[in-house]
């Protein structure tokens, strides 16, 4: 039977794997607890890919204590030798009695052995104690693991009357600076960022984590590297002393015919990663993107792009989450929309439900899911 104090030690095993927020990519964020009774002798939580795992810190926090004790893990433990080694074979040589799992392992290939491994020590395993809390953790790795794609956020800063510039393209600022570090958070969040070169061409944007407009992040584990920077660029126009490719860790995705060209050359001569996609009319073929991008690790993807590749995004269904910065200010009838989509109808329109709404700062912001 599962007790209120069952929920209380995974509830706070998901506290703690959110310290991991910023900092565990491409892995999972995970929390552990050890408790004997009502007493926690051991917590942990992942915090960088290649070091201790959180049962690990656990039980090295609990030491022999762990003993005839009961474990709360947001995520199956591993059972596989990878940069560390299994997690399952550290619970069972610490000899802990009781393990509950928040999820399984979305991996297929390994998905149940760690419970199996368990089970098979005579440990006592429970599964699916606060599934659904546990899961907001990590939506890109659990999706990556079954579809091959990552978690896709198209983040969009618009005016009352859904502006994202002016005719110009002047831009800066729509939104107030508590919109713009909360996006800077959102950054820390992802595994890599996608743009398409005409915002290049137009802003110039670096699409970096910066530090210091981060704010308080509370006790989340430091950011320690940057997201990878993607560029949508069919042509390779990408200017190579643009803000964007310094400091490298930059992948741009361009016609498979582009890439023998001078201009994709100059690029790679800067050491500058390019792949070859497929093309349609409306740009670059986002589902082929998104595969590409699977296959190098991403498990959350977030867009920050003009009206062209966000519509794209939008009218073929690849955007798990909207999140909107809407700012108290009109730009004009004459301003660039948020999303260039060739709608005709209302039977055409586009329903989103809204997951969070909160103010930041003067804006307001929508943080909403396809219907």
């Amino acid at each position: 039977m599962i007790t209120v104090r069952d929920r209380a030690m995974m509830a706070r095993a998901i506290q703690l794997a959110w310290r991991g927020q910023y900092s565990t990519h491409p892995n999972p964020r995970v929390g552990c607890v050890i408790a004997r009774g009502g007493t926690i002798v051991g917590e942990g939580w992942h915090e960088r890919a290649g070091e201790a795992h959180a049962e690990v810190r656990a039980l090295s926090q609990a030491g022999q204590d762990a003993r005839g004790a009961t474990a709360y893990v947001t995520l199956e433990p591993c059972s596989h030798f990878g940069r560390t080694p299994p997690c399952a074979r550290a619970l069972i040589d610490a000899g802990v009695t009781h393990v509950f799992a928040a999820t399984t392992d979305p991996n297929p290939s390994v998905s149940g052995r760690g419970l199996a491994m368990l089970r098979d020590a005579g440990i006592k395993v429970t599964e699916g104690l606060l599934s659904d809390e546990a899961g907001q953790l990590n939506p890109g790795f659990m999706k990556r693991m079954k579809t091959g794609r990552p978690w896709v956020r198209l983040k969009m800063a618009a005016s009352l009357d859904g502006r994202t510039a002016m005719a110009s393209g002047e831009s800066q600022w729509i939104t107030g600076a508590d919109s713009r570090r909360d996006v800077q958070r959102l950054r820390a969040m992802s595994d890599a960022i996608l743009t398409g070169v005409g915002t290049v061409l137009a802003d110039d944007p670096s699409l970096t984590v910066r530090r210091e407009e981060l704010g308080d992040i509370g006790e989340s584990t430091e950011p320690s590297r940057q997201p990878l920077r993607v560029i949508a660029d069919r042509d390779a126009r990408t200017p190579t002393g643009s803000k964007i490719l310094r400091g490298g860790n930059v992948q741009v995705f361009c016609a498979s015919s582009t890439l023998a060209t001078a201009p994709a050359q100059d690029l790679a001569a800067l050491g500058i990663s390019l792949t070859g996609v497929a093309w349609k009319d409306n740009g670059i073929d986002v589902a082929e993107l998104l595969d590409a991008l699977g296959e190098l690790g991403i498990n959350e993807l977030l867009v920050e792009a003009g009206p062209t590749l966000a519509g794209t995004f939008i009218s073929e269904g690849l955007v798990d989450e909207l999140w909107l910065y809407q700012a108290p200010v009109f730009l004009g009838s004459t301003g660039r929309p948020t999303a260039n989509l060739p709608l005709e109808s209302m039977a055409d329109k586009v329903q989103w439900k809204v997951l969070d709404r909160r103010q930041v700062g003067e804006d307001q912001r929508l943080i909403l899911a396809r219907r």
